[in-house]
């Protein structure tokens, strides 16, 4: 918001996210806290995301044409999107959807975390292969950084795009088109 201009105190702003949070508007994607190799500090507050993005390109008063003018915001609101379908496919599983970022500002989306334990790392990408490869290597240097005697190997690794393929690059990263997680 201050970026575009609108002034709002940090306290009134968050007397509207609660508000928007308890109107289930806006739901919130907590930190993930794995066990690292390293001694990196983790930055551990939590990302809001709409529960509708569609909701966000009615305030804006755009259409697709307007989103493909302004691609910052399209990817972000396909973020949304994703990390929305993500924790509905999870919670079938009894499973949450974390977020991942590091003082070294490595981050990673979408960690899909079960109760047993197990987890995964889905980067979501808009772009073609520049983009990925900048998603699988987000999703690599997480599992560089993670003590796997203590959290386990990730059980997948994924780049979530709005493509049309799905395929599993040689590195093992699958490379997933949101319209293949529908049922």
């Amino acid at each position: 918001m201050k970026n575009s201009g609108i002034g709002m105190s940090e306290p009134t702003l968050r007397v509207y996210a609660e508000a928007l949070r308890r109107l289930f508007v806006l739901q919130e994607v907590k930190a993930w806290a794995p066990a690292l190799r390293s001694r990196t500090p983790l930055r551990s507050a939590k990302v809001w995301h709409l529960c509708d993005p569609s909701l966000a390109t009615a305030a804006l008063g755009v259409n697709e044409q307007g989103l493909l003018q302004d691609l910052p915001t399209m990817g972000l609101l396909f973020e949304s999107l994703c990390v929305r379908d993500l924790r509905v496919y999870s919670s079938v599983f009894g499973s949450d959807v974390y977020r991942y970022r590091d003082k070294g500002n490595l981050e990673v989306d979408a960690i899909p975390r079960l109760q047993d334990g197990r987890w995964a790392g889905i980067e979501v990408k808009l772009g073609g292969a520049e983009r990925i490869e900048e998603g699988a290597g987000n999703l690599k240097a997480l599992v560089g950084k993670v003590d796997h005697d203590k959290m386990g190997r990730p059980a997948f690794l994924m780049v979530l795009t709005g493509g049309e393929f799905a395929y599993t690059r040689s590195d093992g990263v699958h490379v997933v088109p949101l319209g293949c997680l529908m049922p």
